[in-house]
């Protein structure tokens, strides 16, 4: 893993997405394990679970299929990073962006934690844009 875990995480998972993969697996760390569970609720992922191997433990992702369960459904047509190591992106809670008029999600780093847009909207609190999906 290198500097960004949030960018190689999004890489790993937009290339299983276009591989046409049902599996990923991710290094854990808690940033990634609040990150992931955001997918899972938001419905971009159909199961995750912990794995441990020699001592690391790793986050295996299930992505969503179509009604074949042979083709990868392509659900997520985009994970793109914005706030990064080198430039930071700051949000108030009024001007958070909408991805695609609501539809897409916006992964939020508050003072409560990781949030998506409509979360941090509802509790008037801005933060460090992480990442879009749509």
């Amino acid at each position: 893993m290198g500097i960004d875990t949030i960018a190689e995480i999004l890489t790993s998972i937009r290339n299983a997405n276009m591989d046409g993969k049902k599996v990923v697996k991710i290094p854990s760390t808690n940033i990634t394990e609040k990150i992931i569970k955001l997918f899972l609720r938001e419905g971009f992922l159909e199961n995750v679970r912990k794995h441990q191997e020699n001592g690391k433990y790793f986050l295996v992702l299930t992505l969503r299929h179509g009604k074949t369960k042979k083709i990868c459904f392509m659900n997520i047509l985009n994970l793109k990073r914005i706030s990064r190591p080198g430039l930071r992106i700051y949000s108030k809670s009024k001007k958070i962006p909408r991805i695609l008029g609501g539809i897409g999600v916006v992964i939020l780093s508050t003072s409560h934690g990781i949030l998506t847009d409509r979360e941090a909207r509802l509790k008037g609190i801005g933060g460090e844009i992480l990442c879009y999906i749509w």
